[in-house]
């Protein structure tokens, strides 16, 4: 599997609405990080769905390495 591109070394803060779908990107090449822009087509990647439960800021990984789905779980402090 190939590794993803490193957007950035930290989570974006994004206000999220509960109810509301959001698409994160996982191969790290969209241009409206931390969403899915369509750039991952041809490759192994796919974008991950996140649902907002509740209304409020959330923390997307921007290093693409979260085991965590969509959501910083700290990864870009090793890299």
């Amino acid at each position: 599997m190939t590794d993803p591109i490193i957007a950035q070394k930290a989570p974006y803060a994004v206000d999220v609405e509960a109810g509301k779908s959001y698409y994160w990107c996982a191969c790290g090449k969209s241009k409206t990080q931390p969403f899915c822009d369509g750039s991952h087509k041809g490759s192994e990647f796919v974008p991950t769905e996140y649902k907002a439960e509740k209304s409020g800021t959330v923390y997307f990984c921007g290093c693409k390495h979260s085991k965590n789905g969509a959501l910083c779980d700290g990864s870009h402090k090793q890299l």
